[in-house]
């Protein structure tokens, strides 16, 4: 022990005060702590930047884009034969079924005689015509002959009465045989028009695909009675082509636009699929408060129609300003934050936008760099003095 503690420890055991120290006394200088042991040690993170995604989330089942239905156009008809199966790929103008056609085969014959028989009396009709011509020609020219006899006073008055009446009545069978042959030809244009519709219904026997696509529904059975009151007889996903049909939420259905990306998960199926939003119908359900959105698949090999499927539709992407969301407090209209400043909290108002993960954006209240509390629930009150301990965003993000 040096000198100068020997004395101070005696003069202290004597009794008497000590005053001031020797003016060699090696002594160190107190100095003041930066953060004092008492202030409370609370987490604080940074303003930082981040790449945020808003996305929307629907389910709903995997549907064919555009679906064909495939009728009989005459009825009454047997099914004869049924071509194709469910699943199959088909063109179109490709044969489907045939119906029976025998009745039809009947009614054609009938008509081919029909039309025979109006074409002899056509024929008919024509000649008639030529001999009630010739007829009238002669009788025009006994009228001429009378006539100038009967100038020269060489025939009688009744002789030339007879023959103006033969001319007159060749006239009218010359008249009346034309009408005739007009009537012919009527009779064999309506003739030629059932033969037309004929043929045609038997053309439509032949029940055929109007679209290419794939066949997702058969109803037609081999000896039933083809109806078109009844289920289609083939249901065609035109090209193939499947879409998610799926539910959306009222709060969520402004933010979708045509061709937002997504990506959706099938059951069954490891793979995540892509597509692009086809249509946001125009209409919510009035029960539910559902809308819906049609998703177009980009491939669409892996699943089939009505499967079931979520989608993540991303609607807005954007590099931001952004903090963990468990440091922001508040309401949903009104959210809040608590800013360090110098050791000091203080309560401050924001504007938020995007959420993603554990990341919420920043678009008024804070700047880059600036510190909050990293959790809102924290015993922090406006004006607190703590201890911040910085610690990073993605610990917290990903709580």
């Amino acid at each position: 022990m040096s000198v100068v503690m020997k004395a101070l420890a005696a003069l202290v055991f004597a009794g008497t005060p000590v005053v001031a120290l020797a003016a060699d006394a090696a002594v160190t200088p107190v100095t003041e702590q930066a953060a004092p042991a008492n202030l409370p040690a609370i987490s604080v993170v940074s303003v930082t930047e981040a790449d945020m995604h808003d996305v929307v989330v629907a389910s709903g089942l995997i549907g064919a884009v555009e679906t064909i239905y495939v009728q009989p156009q005459i009825e009454g008809q047997a099914i004869d034969e049924v071509l194709v199966d469910v699943g199959a790929e088909v063109t179109a103008g490709q044969l489907l079924a045939r119906l029976s056609d025998t009745a039809l085969t009947l009614q054609k014959s009938q008509l081919e005689a029909s039309m025979a028989s109006v074409k002899a009396q056509i024929a008919q009709a024509q000649a008639q015509i030529t001999d009630a011509e010739s007829a009238q020609a002669e009788a025009q020219r006994q009228l001429a002959r009378t006539e100038s006899l009967l100038k020269q006073g060489n025939v009688s008055t009744a002789a030339a009465d007879q023959v103006k009446a033969a001319a007159t009545s060749a006239d009218v069978r010359v008249t009346v045989a034309k009408q005739g042959l007009v009537a012919a030809q009527a009779q064999l244009n309506v003739v030629e028009a059932q033969m037309a519709d004929v043929d045609l219904r038997l053309l439509r026997t032949n029940v055929i695909a109007t679209v290419s696509g794939k066949v997702t529904t058969k109803n037609a059975m081999v000896g039933a009675i083809a109806s078109a009151a009844g289920a289609p007889m083939f249901v065609i996903a035109r090209d193939g082509r499947l879409e998610l049909i799926a539910d959306i939420a009222e709060v969520d259905i402004l933010k979708l636009k045509q061709d937002q990306p997504a990506v959706m998960s099938v059951v069954g199926l490891a793979d995540k699929l892509t597509g692009i939003v086809r249509l946001v119908e125009p209409t919510v359900d009035r029960v539910t408060r559902l809308g819906k959105v049609r998703i177009a698949l980009d491939d669409s090999s892996a699943v089939r129609e009505g499967m079931f499927a979520e989608a993540e539709i991303t609607v807005a992407e954007r590099k931001t300003l952004v903090v963990p969301v468990s440091a922001v407090g508040g309401t949903s209209t009104q959210p809040t934050v608590f800013k360090v400043s110098n050791g000091v909290a203080h309560l401050t108002l924001l504007k938020t936008g995007i959420r993603d993960g554990g990341l919420i954006e920043i678009v008024e209240g804070l700047g880059t760099g600036d510190q909050v509390v990293a959790k809102a629930g924290a015993f922090v009150r406006d004006g607190d003095r703590i201890n911040p301990i910085l610690v990073e965003n993605d610990q917290l993000a990903g709580q």
